[in-house]
């Protein structure tokens, strides 16, 4: 079976493309940027293709051979749509990294198409979401009359430089939790009190991560939050943020922050991916008040992001089933997350 790493000369792409080497395959590399493409797989003995993601038709075209693809161009809501609508009609299955909210639920609303198809449509196959969604399904497994979920993650890995334009686009956007079953707007760093992930207490604000969006398909819990650790001063900063978030949803200022987070390091070298693990933590309550806890210690986003895309690929192309979205935890199962812990 073929498949193939699009987006492969970004930073998590090549960590992609290079682990799948390490354990033998053999994926095409492909992407727009012909030299960047074609130096890495030179580099590593494989095949490319170049071709840009313009519109569905053209890419079917460049897909008509390949069984799966791992989509790694973002910013996601610019890529998603365009690609999953080649791959519906092509009948090549799905996978992304994104972390994107908006991208999961995209993902939802193409179930009934990929069924028709017979292709699995599976965003978020790396640190967005395996770890947070494999302990959202053990918790409902744990209490399945839990009507609330909480999760969260602290890792003090930097940041690619992929990531932190994802979340800067996202700033106009405000954050976002599920309430009632529905995904509801909320202020930036709506929520803020003292969590221990795993390595001790501490502050921690709501984020709109992805599994607002995957957590709910997953476990059907309706009220969902997501933390991660902050700062008094940064949760104090997110919220002044709120009376001009209006601001960063122009496109100028999308613009200038880009150009700004293109002068950072593409993303944390092999050492700090090393020595920066991660805390995962979850909480689930039902009606009744009974609270179930999980924390899970798991290798650093970037390396986990790596390894969990080529193990998501491997298994659709071994694992079809009947295709449709599916979110890491529903696809493989829960203890997926088994092999990232550390």
């Amino acid at each position: 079976m073929e498949w193939m790493i699009y987006g492969a000369n970004g930073y998590t792409g090549e960590l992609i493309a290079r682990y799948a080497v390490e354990q033998g395959h053999r994926p095409i590399l492909a992407g727009r940027n012909e030299k960047a493409i074609t130096e890495l797989a030179d580099s590593l003995g494989l095949p490319s293709r170049i071709f840009a993601l313009d519109r569905a038709p053209k890419i079917a075209e460049q897909l008509s051979d390949i069984d799966l693809v791992v989509h790694c161009a973002g910013p996601f809501e610019l890529t998603a749509e365009v690609m999953m609508r080649a791959c519906i009609e092509s009948k090549t299955h799905y996978l992304d990294i994104t972390g994107e909210l908006d991208i999961f639920e995209l993902g939802a609303s193409f179930d009934a198409a990929a069924k028709t198809a017979g292709i699995v449509i599976c965003p978020g196959v790396g640190f967005d979401v395996i770890p947070t969604d494999c302990v959202a399904a053990t918790l409902k497994q744990q209490l399945p009359n839990a009507s609330h979920l909480r999760l969260g993650f602290d890792s003090r890995s930097r940041m690619s430089r992929g990531t932190a334009k994802t979340s800067v686009r996202r700033i106009g956007q405000g954050g976002a939790v599920r309430r009632d079953g529905k995904i509801v707007s909320v202020p930036l760093a709506y929520k803020a009190e003292t969590i221990d992930f795993g390595g001790g207490e501490k502050m921690a604000m709501t984020i709109p991560w992805g599994d607002v969006s995957t957590a709910y398909h997953s476990t059907g819990i309706p009220n969902i939050e997501v933390y991660i650790p902050a700062s008094p001063k940064l949760v104090k900063r997110m919220r002044n943020m709120n009376w001009v978030r209006w601001l960063f949803r122009a496109e100028f200022m999308k613009r200038w922050l880009m150009k700004k987070i293109d002068q950072q390091p593409a993303g944390p070298e092999e050492k700090e991916r090393k020595a920066h693990y991660t805390w995962v933590w979850g909480e689930a309550t039902n009606p009744q008040g009974e609270v179930v806890t999980i924390r899970e210690k798991v290798m650093n986003g970037y390396t986990l992001t790596a390894q969990g895309a080529v193990t998501m690929a491997l298994f659709v192309l071994n694992n079809p089933g009947t295709g449709g979205f599916q979110t890491p935890s529903k696809l493989y199962g829960p203890e997926l997350i088994e092999k990232f812990r550390v």
